[in-house]
């Protein structure tokens, strides 16, 4: 096979996140201050900047303060101020809502705005290319390259046009080496070169295991009469068990929109529950169905989220490069914010980075951490480090004890809690659960998987290699089915998976529906086995969300 071409750069940034676009525009900030040249590349996998963001989003403007302190002149998307909190407890018919008074500092957001993230970050891109950013959409980084005293010397971008059969087609092209003096890793939660970071450069050693949740969103249009800008509504309890950590928001943007999602803990037990399901049956609470009637939903999509904190963050550098953003775990699951710690991380890193490339000595960026931990976002994630941990031992005891945590002690107390299990250990087998018979979609209200998948516009070029591997082929009919029931059929959200049978119900195996995969991450966390395996698709491939 062909050379690869190769770039030259001093740094490197993989994926046109919050975190990615930050270091960009903080390293190219600092080299125009300081008078040296600095040249920069972020390579994204989306068919566009922005294509592949979701998020909630209520925004916490700090760390753009911080960045761009005149954004609002230059016309940033944050067009909606919160005007209002709400936090209710739901039960399957009736709600209780939390007087203001009552709720900790973490579900109070005055001063902070409600955004579509990915409008955020095609702007973002757009302040990066007029600073002289070079930014590669449809480009997925494939593999880390290294030099022969391991160090990261950059990374490569996936060859396009290869078939099913792992053979060249006649629209082939090979791959791109671009090289740097570091390389920043911003590929968001559960990044798949980040994960082989960590586990060659023992990155976890004495970090908590990272803990996630599975974040499902829709953007509603809904009536005018209905809407309140700057709305704010999260609840707990319905449809969830009180052993299964999880909750909802409900967001007014504005124009009519209306951001609507559920996010489940990837920790839970029962093989049965479908977070998706949980989704569809939330919106049909009489407290949230009310917002929805008479409205168009627009919008779908699903993306794992980083919720282990401070204790599950791995070490940040590594000879040649660091982690930022999401693929270290930096969101703040108290809050269900991260995009502000993307960013201040990604402004961290760039700023250690300047500092050695202009001294030009080559040496790892230990400047990082250190800032990291005198800094704003350190000391928040330290606030919040007990939410998660208090929060898994159920919903009665966790909110008892995140309320003494939170407003007796400010997240101040004298101990920090610990994450024990991996979200794939925590699964019972089938055996020790009831199954949950979910209610069928209204196509009103409630839909299903294939209808969603359909409006997050996700397409895939369906000749070439399916990009969601498994170790062992014959594990997901031996153990998973067997044990567990194929839990992947349900607690992945675009219909990947799907157990397929002779006409007789013999001869049960897994078929993978890559081209539906939104990019979410969950069978890669979740998988009981660990047998599946996400890896880059073609660049390009995957959702491209509008406004989400």
């Amino acid at each position: 096979m062909s050379e690869r071409e190769a770039m030259e750069y001093d740094v490197v940034i993989v994926g046109a996140g919050p975190a990615g676009l930050g270091a960009a525009i903080r390293l190219k900030q600092l080299a125009a201050e300081k008078n040296h040249e600095v040249s920069v590349c972020v390579l994204e996998k989306g068919s566009e900047v922005g294509a592949h963001i979701l998020s909630g989003a209520v925004m916490d403007p700090r760390a753009l303060n911080e960045l761009i302190p005149d954004w609002k002149e230059k016309d940033a998307p944050l067009n909606a101020p919160v005007s209002e909190d709400r936090f209710m407890f739901l039960t399957e018919t009736g709600s209780f809502q939390v007087p203001g008074v009552l709720l900790p500092q973490c579900f109070q957001n005055h001063g902070n705005y409600v955004v579509s993230l990915a409008n955020v970050t095609r702007w973002l891109g757009q302040q990066a290319e007029g600073l002289g950013v070079e930014i590669f959409p449809g480009f997925a980084a494939a593999e880390v390259l290294f030099d022969d005293a391991g160090r990261v010397k950059g990374v490569a971008t996936g060859d396009m046009g290869v078939g099913r059969d792992g053979q060249p087609t006649e629209a082939f092209q090979r791959g791109m080496e671009l090289h740097a003096k570091y390389t920043f890793f911003a590929e968001g939660c559960r990044g798949h070169l980040g994960k082989q970071l960590q586990e060659k450069f023992k990155l976890r050693d004495g970090a908590d295991p990272q803990v996630y949740g599975i974040g499902l969103k829709e953007l509603w249009e809904i009536k005018p009469e209905k809407h309140q800008p700057g709305l704010v509504i999260h609840t707990a309890g319905w449809p969830l068990q009180s052993d299964t950590y999880g909750g909802s928001f409900c967001y007014h943007l504005e124009d009519n929109l209306l951001a609507i999602g559920f996010v489940v803990g990837l920790g839970y037990s029962n093989p049965y529950l479908s977070p998706y399901e949980e989704f569809q049956r939330y919106k049909t609470h009489p407290a949230i169905r009310t917002f929805l009637e008479g409205g168009k939903r627009i919008a779908y999509g699903a993306r794992a989220i980083n919720a282990g904190g401070l204790q599950s963050l791995p070490k940040l550098v590594f000879p040649g490069g660091c982690l930022i953003g999401d693929d270290a775990g930096f969101l703040n699951a108290s809050r269900i914010k991260g995009s502000h710690a993307a960013i201040k991380s990604g402004m961290l890193a760039a700023e250690a980075a300047f500092t050695v490339l202009q001294a030009g000595t080559g040496a790892e960026l230990d400047a990082y951490p250190v800032a990291f931990k005198s800094s704003w976002l350190h000391e928040e994630l330290y606030r919040a480090r007990n939410f998660k941990p208090w929060m898994s031992k159920g919903l009665y005891t966790g909110t008892l004890m995140v309320g003494i945590d939170q407003v007796l002690f400010r997240g101040k107390a004298p101990w920090t809690l610990h994450h024990h299990h991996a979200d794939h250990e925590t699964l019972k087998r089938k055996s020790e659960c009831e199954p949950i018979i979910y209610p069928k979609p209204d196509g009103v209200i409630s839909f299903d998987r294939l209808s969603s998948v359909f409006i997050s516009n996700t397409n895939h070029n369906e000749d070439q290699p399916v990009h969601l591997t498994l170790k062992d082929a014959s594990v997901p009919v031996n153990v998973n089915l067997e044990l567990y029931d194929a839990p992947e059929q349900r607690y992945c959200p675009a219909g990947v998976y799907e157990i397929v049978r002779n006409d007789d119900g013999s001869n049960p195996r897994l078929q993978i529906n890559a081209q539906n995969c939104v990019h979410c991450k969950t069978c890669d966390i979740k998988d009981p086995t660990q047998n599946i395996v996400w890896v880059t698709p073609e660049g390009g491939g995957g959702p491209n969300y509008p406004n989400m």
